[in-house]
């Protein structure tokens, strides 16, 4: 009976400021319709399309592709855009680590550590890298590849690429 008595009074007072008189809102809402607006200039009418004939004017369609063939596009080397890729060819060199090396009667075989953390056993002439770098020599320190990089004018240059052994 002791609680329920100041709830009682304290929900009695609430109800009580609340009250049906309006008056201030309705002169706020009066005051704000009575304000004069101001012009807002009108959207401004998009410009007529014209189209634009490449052929007729003798300049090349920039759709279509220029095909230049050059004597360096020709000649040189390339890689061999038809043979399967192997794993570490999913990944850049520099992501790639040499772990050791195993010698065997068939020959020397490196340990490269790839980023999924995955050892894989590579040979001469394996393939490893994004530039289709082939591995051309295996020593107890390092690895050394012949890598094809583009030279932007449709040709490929080579150039030699190491992966040292990791501390």
């Amino acid at each position: 009976m002791k609680r329920i008595v100041p709830t009682l009074l304290t929900t009695t007072l609430a109800l009580g400021a609340c009250s049906d008189d309006m008056s201030d809102l309705r002169r706020e809402v009066a005051a704000i319709k009575a304000r004069t607006s101001t012009n807002i200039p009108p959207i401004p009418q998009p410009k007529q399309f014209e189209s634009f004939a490449y052929v007729p004017d003798g300049r090349r369609d920039p759709f279509v592709a220029v095909v230049e063939t050059s004597r360096q596009a020709v000649s040189g080397p390339r890689p061999d855009m038809n043979r399967n890729r192997e794993p570490l060819e999913e990944f850049p060199l520099d992501a790639l680590r040499m772990m050791g090396t195993i010698s065997t009667p068939k020959g020397v075989f490196a340990l490269i550590k790839a980023p999924d953390e995955v050892i894989h056993r590579v040979t001469v002439k394996n393939y490893m890298g994004q530039n289709y770098g082939q591995i051309v020599s295996i020593t107890p320190t390092e690895v050394t590849l012949l890598e094809l990089i583009e030279d932007g004018f449709g040709g490929w240059t080579q150039r030699t690429a190491v992966v040292a052994l990791s501390e």
